[in-house]
């Protein structure tokens, strides 16, 4: 959870200098921007500089240093970090736990892990992402134990890391939250299972493709599940003018990573081809990522006339590795140079 500020060239100098002297809005912008460095002697100043930061007397500072300090996955600040675990104002501590997870050190686990049975809720949210990262294993059995806290979105949180982990045996546990009087939570359980190759919560999920805030993560996981009955629900979805675009295009592409061949291979392939002439340039794209792993002969003039195109200008690179992937599956021996031409015929 960070602050969106524009790109920026800002030096490390000026960072550090801002860091210190800035306005409140200019420290959060220096914090945020430090998270990027890579050189290691500047990444160590900016460390330093950053753990400084996690007592700046502004939450949106402490909030930005605790993020940028993940995004440099250093060692070092677990211990400044853990203790804003303990910080009054939401976001901030959010972001450390979110920091502690992504560095990935074992130091931080038992620290997540009393967070998870005694922190406020927002933070036992984010704890139960957060140790799954650090060791899938260990996680286990304090993840379950979360699955009976009182506030459902911590127990969706759980649920979903039980699923990003892959441990089967959660899977009883699971179907029996499939009841759960939150639908948020019964939405994730659902989700979980799908991802432990559980199919008991399907009839939610696909409940759920009506939903456009859920929609995208019920195809996710119906693709996961991948029978055929998965392909004939996603098959709806086509025809749904209420879906959001693009639902309706990774829907298709779903349907033909399913059912290659089944009942709606030919509704699936005009939504994608009809995607390429998208006016939203990112439903554009999908279509085209979506041909790079689905796609045939039948898309190849489609695309061609694509990166002709004026809105193609901005989609070349991914026209062209869709073109080599469709290339290497159509002709699965072409050597390298067979594919570096159809490159260059798109």
């Amino acid at each position: 959870m960070s602050y969106l500020f524009p790109s920026s060239t800002i030096t490390i100098e000026a960072a550090l200098r801002d860091l210190v002297q800035g306005s409140p809005k200019a420290r959060a912008a220096a914090a945020h921007a430090l998270g990027d460095v890579t050189e290691p002697t500047e990444k160590r100043r900016a460390v330093d500089a950053l753990v400084r930061a996690l007592d700046d007397d502004r939450p949106e500072v402490r909030a930005e240093a605790a993020s940028s300090l993940g995004d440099l996955r250093e060692s070092s600040a677990i211990a400044p970090l853990v203790k804003r675990l303990d910080d009054g104002i939401p976001m901030v501590r959010q972001n450390a736990a979110i920091a502690l997870g992504t560095i990935g050190d074992a130091e931080a686990f038992e620290h997540l892990a009393l967070a998870l049975r005694q922190g406020p809720a927002d933070l036992r949210f984010q704890a139960a992402t957060s140790l799954a990262e650090i060791d899938r294993a260990r996680a286990y059995d304090p993840l379950v134990a979360a699955l009976a806290d009182r506030d459902p979105q911590v127990v969706g949180a759980a649920a979903l890391s039980l699923g990003a982990i892959g441990e089967a045996r959660a899977a009883a546990t699971l179907i029996r939250l499939l009841e759960h009087v939150d639908g948020g939570t019964r939405f994730d359980v659902a989700y979980a299972l799908a991802e432990l190759g559980e199919p008991a919560g399907r009839p939610i999920l696909v409940a759920a493709l009506a939903d456009p805030e859920r929609a995208w993560d019920a195809v996710t996981a119906l693709v996961t599940l991948g029978k055929p009955e998965d392909a004939d629900a996603l098959a709806r979805t086509l025809t749904d003018r209420k879906a959001p675009p693009e639902v309706t295009v990774l829907a298709a592409g779903a349907i033909l990573r399913i059912t290659p061949n089944g009942p709606h291979h030919e509704a699936a392939r005009r939504v994608l081809i009809t995607a390429l002439g998208a006016r939203k340039v990112h439903v554009c794209g999908l279509a085209v990522e979506q041909l790079g792993e689905v796609g045939g002969t039948w898309a190849k003039a489609p695309l061609e006339k694509l990166a002709r195109s004026g809105k193609g200008g901005e989609l070349l690179e991914t026209i062209a590795a869709t073109a080599r992937a469709i290339e290497l599956r159509e002709n699965p021996g072409s050597a390298p140079a067979e594919a570096a031409e159809a490159n260059d015929a798109v």
